[in-house]
């Protein structure tokens, strides 16, 4: 059976007939508001709801295709947030040369996640590059600001870089043990929700801040009230589209919303830092590509290992 006709035979084209079916009722209300009560927070909604509509579209044509497509999409993904990452820290003149480096990297750890090489994957940035880098700009001669130019590469490549080529090493061992394009959906898709409930909910019903110096809008009502809805929308289609049974898929969304939380505040605090409020301006009403990968960069890697120690590792057996 072909990669394309097996996605077929499986839950994840209907779930991304929901989440389509979801996408035309909130553009029916968006269109709805702006004619009943016209304004810039409607405008501000719309353009959001169209770049989900870009977005979904992107998204499902890498997962629905060929895998190599799926993950030179997902690679692109983290070259367009390294790129962003590097617009926004610090960098001496001296290591402009050294950038190349980072950015080469990226073809690598995915051809890594692609082939399944775990042993590859899990070693080249955080070991390698992170003794290459230094070493490198060592080489150069240039020891004014060393430190504060390694950890901030070293830092970068590691978020923008390591963490989400876990989708992609997510979909490769899917499609060895089953679920793959399920898992990589169940992942994005309750992250992305995550984010939104937890914006909702906080809205609503939002009291008590949780970290009122790096993002006074999150509160506890809003982390809880996205924790448990996550937790039951996974509950539901967990069994779906992963090999996770109603109790674990639970567990998974939990823990999904909970990282996707610390990613979203860790993040934040980068921005304060840098003095910026969003990324880029590259996706209208969403900021940039870091500012709609920040939850992805803590839940990958923590889903990913949680799905594989669990039931695709031979402890699992």
């Amino acid at each position: 059976m072909s990669y394309v006709a097996s996605l077929f035979a499986t839950p994840v084209h209907v779930t991304i007939a929901v989440i389509y079916g979801l996408l035309i009722v909130a553009s029916f209300i968006i269109w709805a508001l702006r004619r009943t009560h016209p304004g810039q927070a409607t405008i501000e909604l719309s353009k959001r709801v169209v770049s989900w509509w870009w977005m979904i579209t992107v998204f499902t044509i890498a997962i629905l295709t060929d895998r190599v497509i799926s993950s030179v999409f997902l690679g692109f993904v983290s070259f367009l947030a390294l790129k962003e990452y590097l617009s926004l820290i610090p960098t001496r003149r001296v290591d402009r040369s050294i950038l190349l480096w980072a950015y080469l990297a990226i073809p690598v750890q995915y051809y890594f996640a692609h082939i399944g090489r775990f042993g590859l994957f899990m070693t080249f940035i955080p070991v390698w590059m992170f003794l290459f880098l230094p070493a490198r700009i060592t080489l150069g001669g240039h020891t004014e600001g060393f430190l504060r130019a390694v950890g901030l590469l070293s830092w970068g490549l590691v978020i923008t870089v390591f963490s989400l080529s876990h989708t992609a090493l997510l979909l490769s061992y899917g499609t060895v043990h089953g679920h793959g394009a399920g898992a990589l959906l169940f992942l994005v898709a309750l992250t992305q929700f995550n984010d939104v409930a937890q914006f909702t909910f906080g809205k609503l019903f939002g009291a008590h801040q949780i970290t009122p110096s790096v993002s006074p809008k999150k509160t506890w009502e809003g982390f809880i009230g996205g924790l448990v809805t996550t937790a039951c929308i996974a509950t539901a289609i967990g069994p779906y589209l992963t090999p996770m049974p109603a109790a674990w898929s639970c567990a998974a969304g939990a823990i999904i919303a909970a990282a996707g939380f610390l990613g979203d505040i860790t993040m934040s605090s980068f921005k304060r830092d840098m003095g910026v409020k969003d990324a880029s301006q590259l996706i209208p009403g969403h900021g940039g590509i870091l500012d709609r990968v920040d939850s992805l960069i803590y839940s990958a890697p923590v889903f990913f290992h949680f799905l594989n120690f669990f039931f695709w590792s031979p402890l699992a057996r």
